[in-house]
């Protein structure tokens, strides 16, 4: 039996990216089979004035606990619920204390498990503090619940590895998962520029990251694949990318999506035309076009990674589109680049456009000022295609995080998503792909590559027929950007001249794909790592 499930993450109540989607989502499962018996730890990075929106703290919760515990290093943990579908307990921990003694925690990580520190630079020294405080905390309650079944500490990403290296340490007894949603070489080298795929099995995980200056999270990742009891992967795609860089195999966990975040009947129809109404009255306001109710609004979105989310390649089908339809587009098409950058404040002269119903501006093309005008790769790429002086395609960027008070567009990114016709992820380098995903879930059929892994799970479900799915699967590589290009251009085009039936028919795929891809069905992938992970570490302790 199962008496206790830790799953630590730096996205536990704290929304940076993907990864807050998948145990944002994943938890309401996770709660109703382990009622209270799961426990998420995240950061605590907030304050009194500026408090985690995601976080209930709750003192009544593991009170004889929080009563008669003294965390070592004066760690301080908040205890509460993570306020999701779901809602189970969570537990921040604030982890700045150990900063005086992390060098003796590396030195007794280099010792046991060959964990290079010496390079360290950035995120580095935070994430390992985080990791190792987490570690401490699941120690502490275990020591005082003194459990008779089986523990599990499940640890996602690098940057808690050296909790789980703590973990096997210290705990034994405790059985460990890590999660790899993206190595953090293979990242490294496709954000380079390198040839990832058509050179795959020429790589060595370690000399690259030499090369790349990537030593410490590299080691600690690998160090952290080879000591857990279960290593997972989010896609098949991102498991041959373990095998041959972290030189051991994992179990494949697909990401799945909860329904619970996707608002129904008349609340949907009514957040889709209002979001729809925001979108067309900012573009207006910017460009100073009209456009009508019936525009076609595309999107892409997702972490600011140019090249690897495929950014550029969509900017550039967009462009060979919009030369494709010059003088015979029948309606608007309106497309948003809806990334996070380094965002200085909204546009006042777009915020007052917006407030007094006035049109056109200079620089029609961003919806905030940025602190590096001139150098973000985004803005420079719609000015250089001149995409605003087309007709009939509108290009707008939108470099802000959409919580809902971003000062210009102020909603939220899925009620965005309920009012888009079409989303565009054209990625070279996608571990799994919940951007995809999540638009299937809200009924908008998307357009994907097959080096994401969430497309190479459509296709081996699916075969390549969008009208089964609602999805589209490009074939991309490392040589056919060219040709991806127009293949792109083709694919909207395709969706452009779609009637209204065809277009219903395709967003019910779309649905019914979300639905069959949902933690109800996925979770057995983790049971499957779970009972892996106790497994490995009995016998390991024979």
């Amino acid at each position: 039996m199962l008496d206790y499930l830790f799953e630590t993450s730096w996205e536990v109540c704290n929304k940076v990216g993907g990864i807050y989607a998948v145990l944002s989502t994943k938890a309401k499962t996770l709660q109703q089979q382990y009622k209270d018996r799961i426990i998420f730890i995240g950061p605590d990075l907030w304050t009194s004035e500026n408090d985690s929106p995601y976080f209930v703290e709750n003192k009544k919760l593991l009170v004889d606990w929080q009563r008669n515990t003294q965390l070592p290093y004066g760690i301080k943990v908040r205890v509460g619920r993570w306020n999701v579908p779901g809602k189970p307990i969570a537990l921040l921990v604030d982890y700045h204390t150990l900063y005086s003694v992390k060098n003796d925690f590396y030195a007794m990580m280099w010792n046991r498990y060959g964990v290079d520190s010496l390079h360290a630079y950035g995120d580095y020294d935070e994430s390992c503090m985080f990791g190792i405080a987490s570690a401490m905390v699941i120690e502490s309650i275990v020591e005082w619940a003194k459990p008779q079944g089986d523990v599990i500490a499940h640890f996602d990403e690098w940057t808690t590895g050296m909790g789980l290296l703590h973990v096997k340490a210290v705990m034994p007894s405790v059985a460990t998962v890590f999660t790899t949603h993206a190595t953090s070489i293979g990242r490294s080298i496709s954000g380079n520029g390198k040839p990832l795929y058509d050179y795959m099995k020429g790589y060595n995980g370690d000399q690259m990251a030499g090369e790349l200056n990537m030593q410490s999270k590299h080691s600690l990742e690998k160090a952290a694949a080879h000591a857990t009891d279960s290593f997972t992967t989010v896609s098949e795609v991102t498991a041959r990318e373990c095998e041959q860089l972290l030189e051991r195999r994992p179990v494949v966990t697909p990401n799945a999506f909860e329904q619970n975040f996707v608002p129904k009947g008349k609340k949907y129809d009514e957040v889709r035309a209002a979001a729809r109404k925001r979108m067309l009255n900012v573009a207006g306001a910017l460009t100073g076009k009209h456009f009508g109710d019936d525009a076609m609004i595309v999107t892409t979105s997702g972490r600011c990674e140019f090249r690897n989310k495929g950014i550029d390649l969509y900017l550039d089908a967009l462009n060979v589109f919009a030369t494709m339809c010059e003088g015979s587009a029948k309606r608007d098409v309106v497309a948003f680049v809806m990334v996070p950058a380094w965002v200085n404040a909204p546009r006042t002269d777009l915020v007052n456009a917006i407030k007094n119903g006035e049109r056109g501006l200079v620089n029609p093309v961003i919806t905030h000022s940025l602190h590096n005008h001139g150098n973000d790769c985004v803005e420079n790429k719609i000015n250089s295609l001149q995409l605003q002086r087309q007709n009939n395609v509108t290009v707008i960027y939108v470099p802000s995080y959409l919580n809902g008070d971003d000062g210009v567009m102020n909603m939220t990114y899925y009620d965005i998503l309920c009012g888009v016709d079409l989303t565009v992820f054209p990625s070279y380098y996608e571990p799994w792909g919940y951007t995809p995903l999540e638009s299937l879930a809200f009924s908008v059929p998307t357009i994907t590559t097959d080096l994401a892994g969430f497309g190479q799970w459509i296709l081996d479900t699916y075969g390549t027929n969008s009208h089964n799915c609602g999805t589209v699967v490009m074939h991309r590589s490392d040589s056919n950007y060219s040709e991806t290009v127009h293949v792109l251009a083709s694919k909207i085009q395709d969706f452009y001249t779609l009637g209204a039936k065809e277009v219903n028919a395709l967003r019910k795929a779309a649905k019914k794909t979300a639905l069959t891809a949902s933690w109800t069905n996925f979770i057995k992938y983790y049971e499957i790592a779970y009972e892996q992970a106790i497994n490995n570490n009995k016998n390991n302790r024979k």
